[in-house]
Order: structure tokens, then sequence, then C-alpha cells
């Protein structure tokens, strides 16, 4: 310590009076006598100089020197000893009961669902992780900053408050010596120092002044340098501001964007220093060429220097006591007394209050620090947070005013702190008693709210801002904050304050009450519509502020019924215009109703009426509460006025509310009155004329609406105090009900179900009672599936359900209903009984003028005439009279039948009139059966009739015995009419079967008819020639059958080809495809891909200018792959149509999905993503004379053809260096002696002439061709490069590696599995191969095939050929074998190979290549693995052994000979099947010979076997060595002497093992919560600031990345891109997927400019199934998203 003092002196260079030492420092402000004049002296001196740069300040050093000149001093005057000591000793001194960690924006929070008091009680996440609620239904959320961790809170949780770090009395902390530490002396050092840091504090924090310091302060001389300060604001953008500052300062973009990111994050900057004019011109500057932009200018302001470092350090000084006060309870007590000490003789508020009631006018980075102040002081200490939530409430109104008229967010601003108070439920009890906080709340709303008040004293926000009513709604949060849990004890204080605050709440309500009426539009069209959002957002702001407001009310009868009385009078004062209007009368059926004149059609209605919906809430709970027998006092015409308004938007609410009407008025004048504001009285009373179909039309759609009401009115019970339910019975029935549409996963029906103040829908508790969960697909959601025993809640008319929700679980019901052979009727459930209060409801059902209504529906329906009436209504109609006589039976099984009184079969079945034709409705009913429009409701007429007779019956019975027998004979009558009913449904569906089968038949024999008719098309078609010869041979011969399937070599089976004539997608006329035709050709796609690389992030060059692609790196980092949608067109309608896009893009504005520049465009039939074609070239068959064959294997054994290519390809080399062209020599004729190796001897075994391409399909070669070059090494396109071929024999390979990697992955066979265009594509890429060889030069060819053979032939070796070790041998095989053929070549003839010859080739192709590949894969093998043992002593085991050991001596100890046999023969075996798999597709493709049928089944057992048949290897591959053991015994030396190979065994750590790892995305943990904690703790590599990142994961490595910010963007090829699709450029050649954590998406990339959003499921447990599908497909693009910057 001591030499870092004396340092610190030396560089301290400071007045000579002050000490130099902080001991010294501190002893000397011991002696003074006033210690707040000698802090601010000695402040004053100091800042200054340590604050002097603010333009670019050394930050370290400033720390440095405010640490050693300021901290560490006041430190040892507090402690009075060395402080590092001191606060490490309190640091153990016992563990904090309260976490206090406040959160950034970003973090994630928990909230325990069981267990949290209200939504509001958070736990950080390492509290969650230790504690008890981890265990139980958790909520996580994001936190958008400022919120505070509440654990050690009792007050939050019901249970489990403390987590095991702030467990009192835990371990390690003794509870008598918690306190030991603070003795008395440093307590009354901190009453010294803390209230002179705090006023120093909070003075200059609210200083003013732009020039000048306080007094206090001034003690130098005033130098004469001043800063131009930039603040922040919230309506400029980033490009405004920077745009501003270039201008305004002729800076460059970088500092301007660097000045803009810090006013971003600190609030305020400094942009320019000098002197005072200079900063005065620039503040100007800035201002005028900001409101060029925007209406606002910028907030700039001039400040001394001095000022703006006392600031500066006012804030620093903040952090430290923040520091300071974390390690006592004691000195936070002692800093929030200072803080509320007023100070005397002053008319200023306390200090806390002074920074509260400035906290507007303050920049972000001071109010974030000051926040902080407050949360580690008076919100630690639950004493002062009661004393600061009343100064809070004091200044409520002021500061939430001062909010509104801001533009900072709600995080940044002190009146979100409210959340922290109100929520404590004592403390909100006792704001409310003791400062009324309802009230003060309610009033603020009332004078923030004045200014859209309209003439009537009702709101109107037509033309509001909607930034300024979001801040209003903050005033509206704290309400619902306050309320958020109910009171248990009501002390007469309480009820007294809390009825004040309902009043004042009354008033807000009375303005909205019929706001914003509107009338009906009629004769001219409405130019704009009125903008009802801002009041529809209120009414939802206070949806749950009403829920509340009543649940309150309801904790207390007496307080309740005086609530309820306040409502009441309220509601009378709307409507007293209301009342003394003139009255109408309304006459039917001997019913008269006089009301007053209010027509819907004409007078204006208005949707918000919150009184009268609280009223209603009010009343259902007094329900509950049984107190509605002390309502009559005032009641009396309550309803008359009440049913008005509710006529479009009938929540929950309004139909209580009719259900109140209909309770307490007499059931034929509540109808009269439906009837009268329907507008229906003459509609039901007169005889309407059929001539006006307007007017027939309008009453149609009014009647069915007015029957669906008095459904709603009728059956809707589940509300409890309406109904005798509970509130699970209502969840169930919501659940049931969404079920019966559809099947739903849990989000749609979480969604679907209504929250409660704490967002609980209470799904999870009652779900498993009515549904079952089915697991996920491959792709999708798990869904819940209705429990057949629920399905009999169904009900048709459920009134949640939109009109599509409606008809589409209607339609479901019946169709399940169909399948399961039952009638379709669906009548009601049978609906709980109403409460008492409402049990008068039932009368409408049988009362005169209900009756009145169905019988005149029903009346006519009949009418042939008429055509008022349509099927809705009647289906409406036997609802009712299902409803009604439900209600009977139910009433008469309960009670003996002369006690009820609901007579509803009664007057269903009295006549209508004494008329002579008169019918009761049975009668009606019966007829309606007959009509052919309703075949449809027939089912449910049927249902009505037969309950009509249950309930005769249940009416007739007299006594016991009757009653029973009736009652058998019922139920035997129901099965007999059941039963007729069953029989007659099944003869229908075996007529319907008959019918079927009838037609089909006759189909078929249409089809057989043609067939004979065309039948010399049928027949090319119908067998393959190949196919017949070869099942002939299989017959005869059971030894040819196995040739028939070989590929390699003198048992070559025979090309199996077919005549293809093919359809094009485009102009739809059919062409065979052959060689001299024109060209079809497939729509393709050529991509890079890392999706097989061992080496995931391996740098690419990003431009392949450079790039010689002829050998693959063994890690297969970057292929090209080759996929094809399989659509076929020809090759000239595919250039018209590319054209036609080419133009139409031309000619619009918006960006294409596709890039035309690189030859995009989308497949015309399924609209996959291409960007070419592929030529569709036939496979010439070719057969061979296996006699002649087998004959010439004598001839040509291993070494000839080695020699005989060697010397070919020697006497090529001689005639291109001498340069000359001999003719051709008479094919020489001497005998084949051993050495006559000569220049044509090649030519000996069987040439053929060259195939001959038509010029249409040359073209498409050479073009496609150019476009796998272009794509694959990302250069211009050339058709004459020479490394053209190269690339088409690099995408033939890779092509067919990721696509026997994938059938390898999902564990299908080699060729059963694959997909009709994988299939078609690799045949035409093969194709394309062998042809695009011929359009180019074949000296070319020759290069790269001698380079490819230097690989095997160490003769041929140069300095460029890599080692055995460093390419990928199968690439090397599909190179050579596609080039062998230009040995052949010469100047004058074109020949090929024939087939005999090209067996051979292959064959020893195909050998030496495979043998190399078994030196690479024991070379490389992997000691480590599990495997499973073979027996020891087997012949392949013995081999493996003796090899290996002859291998180890070549590379001169490099391996290690100690591995068993039998674990080299399975790990050969391992590592070698994906090559051969791969070779196998080459071959099948290329040649055509059929594969074994073990490789088109799925077995795995034998697939070995079948693989080495097929590629004529034997399966101890080790034999092949001893085969040729001379000839290969020479090349195996050369291959593992090479020093480059063992100088890439010595390093182990870079060489691929075989098998290759497949890849796959990355594993994700299962607990969802565990990556948003990887996020929440993951830090932007390059900001160091803690601002909120988008964390985003790559699917592909699991790397964390950066995403859309600035910070994190690259630059490539002169373009600015995101960190995301910069890391795509690597990890997946552009393409890529991320999860972008927080939001729980998806996200695919392709390219820069490309991406889509893939929906997730729900994202708390990931699920394995969930893949990604094949997603190219393009509709679900986002538009107008930069995905540059992503």
């Amino acid at each position: 310590m001591a030499d870092e003092e004396a340092a610190g002196a030396e560089r301290m260079e400071v007045s000579t009076e002050l000490p130099q030492t902080p001991q010294r420092l501190a002893s000397w402000w011991d002696q003074q006598v006033d210690f707040y004049t000698a802090f601010l002296h000695h402040l004053a001196q100091l800042v200054p100089e340590i604050y002097f740069a603010e333009m670019d300040p050394d930050l370290e050093k400033q720390e440095e020197s405010v640490l050693m000149s300021i901290f560490t001093p006041l430190e040892w005057y507090l402690f009075g000893e060395d402080p590092d000591i001191c606060l490490e000793k309190l640091k153990h001194s016992g563990a904090f009961q309260l976490c206090g960690k406040v959160f950034k924006s970003g973090e994630t929070t928990y909230s325990c669902r069981d267990c949290a008091i209200d939504p509001t009680c958070v736990l950080c996440m390492d509290c969650f992780q230790n504690s008890v609620h981890k265990n139980h239904r958790y909520k996580m959320h994001t936190s958008t900053g400022g919120g505070f961790c509440d654990c050690g809170d009792t007050e939050a949780w019901k249970t489990g408050p403390f987590c095991v770090n702030h467990e009192p009395g835990r371990a390690g902390t003794i509870k008598e010596n918690s306190r030991c530490p603070l003795n008395e002396e440093v307590i009354a050092q901190a009453r010294k120092i803390f209230p002179s840091v705090i006023k120093y504090i909070v003075e200059m924090t609210i200083w003013e002044e732009e020039k000048e310091l306080p007094p206090e302060l001034q003690i130098r001389e005033k130098n004469e340098r001043y800063y131009c300060v930039l603040f922040n604001d919230e309506h400029h953008s980033y490009d405004h501001v920077i745009y501003s500052l270039q201008r305004a300062l002729d800076c460059e973009l970088a500092e301007a964007q660097l000045h803009t990111t810090a006013i971003d994050k600190e609030g305020r900057r400094a942009v320019k220093a000098g002197a005072y004019s200079a900063c005065q011109e620039a503040k100007e500057d800035i201002k005028s060429h900001s409101e060029n932009v925007s209406q606002h200018p910028l907030h700039v302001e001039v400040l001394h220097s001095e000022v703006m470092a006392h600031q500066k350090f006012a804030l620093r000084l903040g952090s430290w006591m923040n520091k300071i006060m974390s390690y006592s309870s004691d000195f936070r007590q002692i800093f929030c007394q200072a803080c509320l000490r007023e100070e005397p003789g002053s008319e200023n508020p306390c200090l806390i209050s002074r920074l509260m009631l400035w906290d507007a006018k303050l920049y972000k980075g001071a109010r974030k620090i000051l926040h902080e102040l407050i949360f580690s002081s008076f919100f630690m200490e639950m004493e002062y947070k009661k004393l600061f939530a009343m100064e809070f409430v004091k200044y409520y109104k002021q500061l939430q005013k001062e909010y509104i008229s801001d533009d900072h967010d709600r995080s940044i601003s002190v009146t979100a702190l409210s959340v922290q108070m109100f929520t404590v439920p004592t403390l909100a009890r006792l704001l409310i008693e003791e400062q009324n906080v309802i009230s003060v709340i309610t009033e603020t709303l009332l004078e923030v709210l004045p200014e859209y008040l309209d003439r009537n004293n009702k709101f109107n926000f037509q033309g509001y801002s909607q930034d300024k009513l979001g801040r209003v709604y903050a005033v509206i949060c704290d309400l619902k904050y306050i309320l958020i849990s109910k009171p248990t004890i009501w002390t007469e204080r309480l009820r007294m304050q809390f009825l004040e605050g309902f009043r004042s709440f009354l008033k807000i309500l009375t303005c909205m009450q019929g706001m914003e009426e509107i009338r009906r539009q009629v004769g001219q069209h409405i130019e704009v519509d009125p903008d009802w959002e801002a009041a529809i957002a209120i009414q939802m702001q206070l949806k749950n502020i009403l829920l509340m407001f009543q649940e309150w009310c309801a904790c207390d009868e007496e307080l309740l019924l005086v609530a309820y009385k306040e409502c009441h009078k309220a509601v009378m004062r709307c409507s007293t215009s209301f009342i003394c209007g003139s009255k109408t009368v309304v006459q039917l059926c001997g019913h008269t109703l006089e009301t007053k004149s209010y027509r819907v059609s004409e007078d204006l209605v208005s949707i918000h009426l919150p009184l009268s919906r609280t009223l209603a809430g009010l009343h259902v709970r007094l329900s509950r509460l049984g107190a509605v027998s002390r309502l009559h006092e005032f009641v009396e015409d309550f309803n008359n006025r009440f049913y008005v308004k509710c006529r479009e938007e009938m929540y929950d609410k309004d139909i209580i509310m009719l259900q109140i009407g209909a309770s307490l008025m007499d059931p034929n004048k509540f109808l009269l009155l439906v009837l009268q504001r329907y507008e229906l009285a003459d509609a039901f009373s007169k005889t309407v004329s059929t001539k006006d179909q307007d007017l027939i039309k309008q009453y149609n759609t009014l009647i069915e609406e007015m029957l669906q009401v008095l459904i709603y009115i009728l059956g809707e019970r589940y509300v409890p105090g309406v109904g005798n339910v509970t509130k699970e019975e209502v969840t169930m029935r919501e659940i049931i009900h969404l079920l019966c549409i559809e099947p739903m996963p849990h989000s749609a029906i979480a969604k679907n179900l209504p929250e409660n103040e704490n967002h609980e829908t209470g799904l999870e508790n009652v779900i498993n009672k009515v549904a079952t969960f089915k697991k996920p697909g491959v792709s999708g959601h798990g869904v819940y599936e209705l429990k057949d025993e629920s399905l009999k809640d169904f009900n048709m008319y459920f009134y949640h359900y939109s009109k599509t929700q409606h008809s589409k679980a209607e339609h479901m019901q019946k169709k399940r209903r169909k399948q399961e052979n039952k009638d379709e009727a669906l009548p009601p459930p049978p609906p709980p009984e109403f409460c008492p209060a409402f049990s008068k409801v039932v009368n409408l059902l049988n009362c005169d003028i209900m009756m009145y209504i169905l019988r005149t529906i029903f009346e006519r329906a009949i009418d042939t005439d008429s055509n008022l009436w349509t099927e809705g209504m009647l289906q409406m109609a036997f609802h009712i009279m299902a409803l009604g006589l439900l209600e009977e039976k139910q009433q008469l099984q309960k009670a003996p039948e002369e006690e009820v009184t609901f007579d509803f079969y009664h007057k269903a079945s009295r006549l209508g009139s004494t008329a002579m034709n008169a019918q009761n409705i049975q009668m009606l009913l019966e007829k309606l059966k007959g009509i052919p429009q309703l075949e449809g409701q027939k089912d449910m007429i049927t249902w009505i009739l037969q309950m009509f007779d249950t309930v005769k019956r249940l009416r007739e019975k007299s006594c016991l015995i009757v009653a029973t027998t009736s009652g058998l004979e019922s139920i035997k009558n129901d099965e007999i009419t059941h039963d007729k009913e069953k029989a007659e449904r099944k003869r229908k569906a075996e007529a319907a079967r008959l019918h079927r089968q009838k037609i089909m038949a006759q189909m078929s024999a249409l089809q057989k008819n043609f067939i004979e008719t065309h039948k010399l098309m049928y027949d090319n078609t119908s067998e393959m020639p190949g196919k017949e010869d070869s099942i002939m041979e299989e017959e005869s011969t059971p030894a040819v059958s196995d040739y028939s399937r070989i590929a390699l070599g003198p048992k070559r089976g025979p090309s199996v080809t077919e005549k293809e004539v093919l359809t094009c997608i485009l102009c739809q006329e059919e062409q065979e495809v052959k060689i001299e035709n024109n060209a079809m050709v497939l729509s393709a796609c050529v991509q890079k891909s890392t999706a097989l690389t061992q080496h995931r992030g391996k740098p690419i060059e990003l431009s392949g200018e450079t790039l010689d692609p002829l050998f693959m790196d063994p890690d297969l980092a970057y292929g090209t792959y080759t996929g094809s949608c399989g659509h076929v067109m020809h090759a000239v309608c595919w250039q018209k149509y590319f054209e036609a896009v080419q133009l139409s893009s031309q000619q619009r504005i918006h960006v294409d999905l596709f890039d035309l520049e690189s030859g995009e465009y989308l497949c015309p039939l399924c609209k996959s993503l291409c960007n070419t074609v592929i030529p569709i070239i036939p496979l010439q068959p070719q057969k061979i004379n296996s006699e002649n064959a087998e004959a010439l294997a004598q001839l040509l054994p291993l070494a000839r053809w080695i020699q005989t290519v060697l010397t070919r390809i020697s006497g090529y080399n001689i005639r291109h260096a001498k340069g000359e062209n001999p003719t051709i020599p008479v094919l020489f004729n001497q005998g084949m002696g051993d050495s006559t190796f000569e220049f044509h001897s090649i030519l000996n075994f069987g040439v053929q002439s060259s195939i001959k391409y038509s010029n249409s399909i040359k073209e498409m070669v050479i073009l496609f061709a150019t476009t796998i070059y272009r794509i694959g090494l990302k250069v211009p396109p050339d058709e004459t490069d020479p490394r053209v071929p190269m690339m088409t024999w690099s995408t033939c390979a890779f092509t067919i590696q990721a696509i026997e990697n994938l059938l390898g992955d999902e564990g299908k066979p080699l060729f059963g599995a694959l997909q009709n265009r994988q299939h078609n594509g690799l045949k035409a890429l093969m194709q394309f191969a062998i042809a695009q060889r011929v359009t180019c030069p074949q000296i070319l060819i020759q290069k790269h095939l001698v380079r490819l053979l230097s690989v095997l032939l160490p003769n041929l070796k140069s300095e460029d050929t890599p080692c055995l070790l460093s390419i990928d041998l199968f690439h090397v095989l599909v190179g050579a074998v596609l080039a062998f053929p230009s040995l052949y070549w010469d100047d004058t003839v074109d020949l090929q190979p024939s087939s005999v010859s090209s067996s051979y080739n292959h064959l020893y192709l195909f050998h030496l290549i495979t043998m190399a590949h078994m030196l690479q894969i024991l070379l490389t093998i992997d000691t480590g693995l599990p495997l499973a043992q073979v027996q020891e002593d087997s012949e392949e085991a013995r081999s493996a052994s003796s090899f290996f050991a002859e291998v180890s001596q070549y590379t001169s100890g490099c391996i290690g000979c100690s591995i068993p046999g039998w674990y080299l023969w399975v790990s050969l075996k391992n590592g070698i099947t994906p090559f051969l798999r791969c070779a196998a597709l080459f071959f099948h493709y290329l040649l055509g010979v059929t594969p074994p049928e073990e490789l088109l089944t799925n077995s795995t057992e034998g697939e070995y076997n079948a693989l080495c048949s097929y590629l004529s290897l034997p399966t101890n591959l080790f034999l092949l060595f001893q085969e040729y053991w001379d000839t290969v015994r020479p090349l195996l030396q050369r291959w593992c002497t090479d020093p480059a190979l063992l100088n890439c065994l010595k390093q182990k750590s870079t060489v691929v093992r075989y098998p290759r790892k497949r890849n796959s995305l990355i594993e994700l943990p299962d607990d969802y919560s565990c990556l948003l904690n990887q996020a929440s703790h993951f830090r932007c590599p390059r900001s160091a600031d803690d601002e909120r990142k988008h964390p985003v994961l790559c699917l592909f490595c699991g790397a964390i990345l950066c995403s859309q910010n600035i910070c994190c963007q690259e630059i490539v090829n002169g373009e600015e891109v995101g960190a995301c699709i910069f890391h795509a450029l690597h990890c997946g050649a552009g393409v890529c997927i991320f999860l972008k954590i927080r939001e729980c998406r998806v996200v695919l990339v392709e390219g820069k400019a490309r991406g889509c959003a893939y929906p997730e499921g729900n994202p708390l447990h990931l699920s394995r199934e969930q893949e990604i599908a094949r997603s190219q497909e393009t509709n679900q693009m986002l538009f107008g998203f930069n995905w540059q910057l992503l």
C-alpha cells in the first residue's frame, strides 16, 4: 500500500496546502470544524483537474486519480483505519436477507405461478435456481430493465420467500457477530460524511447554471473552456442525429456514429470543446440542421468545463455511495435519514424529493445512477421504503404529469418505481389509509385526461397522440398495482378511503359511459372511419381494474351494497336525459308495454358502457353473497333504460345485464322490449308484403340476431353467481368448446381463454379432465384432443364463438356424428341451474310472446309463399324449444308434478287460435319434417318430438307403478325409433357403397379399352427391355443372375435403359429424350455447402480466383451441391421463361426474392428456388460379351494395365513437348511380347467412336458447367477456364456424398429410398458429366487426369501432388473415371474405350483407389473407440494384423502396431462403408446396372456383402492386396514413405478419421431457460456496455452471436453485413440456421438478402422431433427486413 501511496503522491500535483497521503488527508479533515466546507474545498481543487478531458478522456487514468485522491481518503476518514481490511470484514459479517439485484434490460426473470402474491413478484436467475420454486409452475419473462429481485421479501411469496443464499441464519453467518464490525465511531463518522456527500450529489445533479458553479466550488481562477453538449431524446432517430452532426461539425461518419452511440447510451455527450462563442455557434448549427429533419430540434447546451466535471464526478460519487451502502444496513439507514431530512429554514422539500422532482429534466446516465441509489438504499430497508413511498405519493401528480410530457422511456423514469411500492400489500394498504392513494391516482387521471373531453363531458379520442396516451396508461397501471392484492382485514378508515377512491374512479367511468357515440350512417358513404382504437385500448387497460374493484367490493357485504348504490346512482345520472324523453306503446298477444321511444337504427349508440357493466358485475357478486334481498330499495324501473345500448358488442357483462333485466321484469314485457329495441314488433304483428326484398332480408337478419341473444340470455349460465357453477367448470367449458372446433396446441388454447389479473387462465388445473395430449409428429406442435365423454357438453350456440368458429364447430361435430353412424341432431346440453337471484329468467321460455314468436316462425317456414324465414332462424328456434323442454324435464325430475309451474309442454301443445285449421307447435314440427330444404334439420326435429313424448310421460305419471312401466316403455319406444333410424342409415350407406363399386367398374373398363386402342404406345414403356432379358436369364441359369447385378469388371451386368418420354411443364408437349434431339432440362439449384464438413467454421476463401479445386480436402469443408426439384422443361421454353422473368422484374420496383444477376428464378411449377438447369441426356446402353471380357483378363492384369497407361501418358508428353503431330502409324502387329508397351497399345483392348450430341444439348452442357464453376468458386463465368471440368467432377462427387450421408443418417436403404427428384437429379448429373468432357479440349482433361493419377501412381509425381492423407479419394475416383476416356483421344479420330475396355478401366481405377483408401483408414485409425468385439481369429482379423504390421514397417514406426486384428477389421469395415456406398451410387448412375436386391430394401446386415459384390470386391478387403501384391507393394511403399504423409501422421490433431462424423444441428438443453440464461450472460465481444443485445445461437456450430447491432458488423466485399450473415458465410457457406434466443424463433438465412422465420412450438421444452423442413419455399419470406444486417 505504502509504495502505491508514494507513487500516487508524486503523481498528484495538488496545491501544496493539502496533505499528501490518504491517511494524512483523513486526519486533516478530522481537524476541520465543518466537514462539508472542507470536502467541497478539496473537490473544487481536484475535480476539474481529474475530469479535464471530456472529449476523449483517458478513463483508466481518471479512475486511478479519483480513487487515489478522493475515495481512498474518504474511506480512511470513514473507518479510521485501512478501508480494504474493514470492507473485507464487513463483507463476511452476515448474509443479506434481501437480494435486491436490479435487472438490466434483457435479463431473464422468473415468477412462480403457485407462490407469487402477484405477477410482479420476480426472482433473478440465481435466486430462482436455488429456490423451491424451481419445481413449481413458473413463468419466465425478459426484463425491460429497472426491476428488482424480490428474493427475501416475505410479502411477495406465499411460500419459499428465501433462496438458499439469502436464508436467514445460514451456516457461516453467526447472528451475534453480524453487527460487530460497525462500531459507534464509524457510525458517527458516517453521520458526518453521508449528508455532505448526498448534498453535493443532489446540488450538482440539479444544478441549472450553464456557465457558473456554486460559490463554494469557485476557488480557482476561471478558465475559458466550454463544451457544446448534445442530449438524447426519443424523437430523433440514429440517422437524424448522425446527419445533423456530420453537417454541423463537418466530421467523419465514424466520429458522428461514435458520438451518437454514446449519446444513446449515456444520455449526453460533449461534441465540441472550445471558447464560448465557438460552442454557441456549433449549438445553433446542430439545432438548425436537426430542424430540417424533424419538427423538434435536438436538445443542445453549452456548459462550462468545470460544471461538466463536477456533474460527472457527482455521478461517480453516487456509484461509490452505492458500493459503501451495500456493506451494511446501518449505512443504508443513515443514508435514508439524510435524504429525508428537510433543511431547517428552507422551503425546499427533502433531498430525495428534490431529486425525484428533477427526474424528468435529467439525462439517461444520471437517472440510471440515481435510481440505483434509491434501489440500494430505500428499497432494501422496509421502514424507509414506506417513508419513500409516502414522499412519492405526495408528489405523485406532479411526477406523472412530468413523465407524460417527457419523451424518455418509462423504464428510466422515476415513476417506474411505483411497481416496487404499490404492489407490497401492507404498503398499499398504508398508502390507501394514510394518503388515499386511489383517489390520488384517479384524480391524476382526471387531470391528465380533460384534453380528451367533449362538450357533454364524455371522452373523445379522435386525433389523439399515441405516445401520449401510452404514457397515460402508466397511471392506469399504477391503479392496478395498488389493487392487486385484496385486503383481508377491513378497518373503518380503509373502507372509507377505498370508497372515496371508488367514487372518484366512477367519475372516470362516467366520462366513458356512452363515449364516442355513433349513429348508423344512412344514405351517404362514410369517408373516414372514426378512430376507435384509443377508446378500445383504454377499455382494455381498465378491464382488469374494473374486475379488481368488483373483487375488493365483494370482500365485504356492507361495502358491496354501498358501492352498488353509488354505481347505480352514477348510471342513473348518466341516463337522466333518457328518462324524460317521449314514450311509445308496443302491443302483442294482448300484452302491452309503454317504453321510451328509442330506435337503434336512428339514435346514437355507444359500445362503451363501463358503468353499466360494473353494475352488472356487482349484481352478480351480490347474488353470490345472497344479499340480493336487500336491494329492493332502489331497483324499481331499473331495466327499462338499461337494455338499450347493448346491441352489437354483447360482452359477457351485457348478457348478465340482460339476465338481470329478465329476472326482474315480467317476461312478456321483457320480450316486448326486446322486440321493440330490435324494431321487430311490426315484423311479428303485421303481415309483411313479400314484395320488399330488402326489408325481408333485413328482418331475417334481425330476427336471427334477436333469437341468438335470447338463446344467450336463457342458456349462458356459466358465470359464478348467475348459475350454480365453479370457476373450474367455467374454464372446462371454454376449453371443451375450443377443442370442438379442432384439436389445438397449448398456446392456442391459452390465448383464447380469459386471463385474470395475475395473467392466469386456470388451464393446467382442468385441461387433463377434458382432453388428452397427442405428441407432435415430425413438424408442428403437440395438440390436445377432446375426450369423447366431454363431447356431450357441446353447445352449438356457445356465446364466445365467432361466426366462423360457430360454423366450423357445427360442421366438425356433425361430421363426427356421421362417421360414428349416429344422427346429426346437436341439441343443447342440459344447462346448470340458475342461482336464486336469476331463477326467474327461465320464465321467458314459457311466456305467451315466446310461444307466439316460435309459432310464427314455424308457420312461415311451412307457408310456401313466405320467404320471411331462414334455415338459421329455424335452427335457433329449435334450440330454444330444446332449452324449454330440457328445463321442464329437469324440473319434473326434481319435484312432484303438481309443484312444477313451468308448463312449456302444455303451452307448446296448445292450439294457436280457435280457427278451424289451427295447429299446435307439435303439429307444425311434424310438417316441417317434410320440407325438402330442411333435410339437414330432420334429426333435430325428431329429437324435439321425442323430448315432447318424454315430458308428456313425466307429466302424466299419476302413481309410481305407472311411472316405472311407462318409463320403461318410453325407453323401449325410444329404442325402437332409434333402431329404425339405425337400420335406415345402414341401408343408405350400403346403397352408396354399391353405387361407388359400379362406377369404379365402369371406369376400369374404359381404361382397358383405352389401352387396347393405344397399344403401341404402351408396349414401349410397360417393361424395360433390359429388365426383361435379365429376368429371363435369372429363370434359366441362377449363376448368371448374379452377374447381372455387378457393375465393374468383366462380369458387368447389362445397362437397363428405358425409353423416356417427358412432358415439358411450360408448354405441356411431350418429347422423347434422345442424344440427337433438342435438349430437355431439369430445373436445378447449385449451391456451396458445408453440410459434410469435419472442420466447422474453417476460414473460407471468399473469392475463388486462385483456388485449385481438383483435389478435395478430406475434411470436406466446402463442397458444391447440385439439387433438383425434378421438373422438366424444353431448353427453349426455359430460356423464354427466364427472359420473361427478367423483363418483368425490371419493370417492378420492389426487391425480388431472387437474384437475377446470378441466374436465380423460381421453378414455374413448385416455386423452389433454382439458379440453373441440368440437361437431360439418355444413358447409352452398353452390353458386354462376358466370355471375351474374361479372356481379356488373362491379357490385361493390373501391372500391364498400369504400364499401358503410363506409356500412353509419356507418349503424349513427348508429343506435346516436341510440338509435332505425326500421322497415326499403321496398327502394329507384333506378337504381344512382354516389353512391347507402345503409345498405341491402349487402343488394342477395344475402342468405339465417340457419342455425338446435338448442338442444343452441348449448349446446355456448357451453360450448366459454367454455372457450377461460377457458383462453386464464386468467380465471374468463363466457359474456357481450365477449372470448369474440375468443378463438374467435384459437384458430382459431393452431391453423391451428401445424398449418401442423408440416407445413412435416416437409416434408409441406398437405392430403395431415393426420392424421385434425387433419382432424376443424380441420373441427369452423371450423364451430364460424361458429356461435359466432350465439350472441353482433351489435352486439358488429360492434364487433369495425370494429376489425379499421380496420387496413386508415384511415377507420375510432381511438386504439386498432395499427400495421400490430405485428399478425399472419392473425389479422385469420380474425376479419374470421368476423365479416363481422354487417353483414347487422337487429333484425327474421335475414339472412346469400348464397353469391355471401360469395364477394366473402371475396375482397376476403383481397386487402386479402394486400396489407397484402406491405407488412409488404417493410418488414421482411432484406437480409443468402444467397438463391439468380433471373434479374434477370423480370417479378416488375421489378414488385418499382418497387413498392418507390414505398413508400420514402411512408416518407420510412426504408427503403433499393438492394435488387435479384430479391432483393425471392424474399424476398416465401418470406415470404408460410406466410400463403398458412394461408389455404388456413382457407378449405378453412370452405367445403369441394376443393384442387388439388398441395396433396395432396408437390410443393414446384407448391405456390406451386397456392396462388395456389386463393386467386384472380395468381402475380405485385404485379399485385394494379396491378389495384386507384387504390383501394389512398391506403390504401398512409396505411399507410406512420402515425407508429407509422415509429417501429417505426426500432427495427430489435424488428421481426418473415417468414417467421418455425421453433422447434425447442435444439441440444445431440454429446458429452454438454460438457453435464456446463457443469453442473458452473453456479453458482446466488441462493446463493453451493458446495453441489451440480441443474442442469436448458430444451430450449426453453437456459437452465440450479437445480432442486429452496429458493434459487430463486418465489411465483406465493400458491403456492411451483420454478425450473423458474416458468420453464415464461414459456417454454412452463406446458409445457416439461427435461433433468436429471446424470441424463441428459428431463422433461416441464405446469402445476404434472404431469410425466413420458422415458427417454433412451446419454447419451455425443446422437442427432438421438431426438425426443420425443407425451407426453400419462399412464401414466408419476410419483406422489408434488412437481412444483410442480421
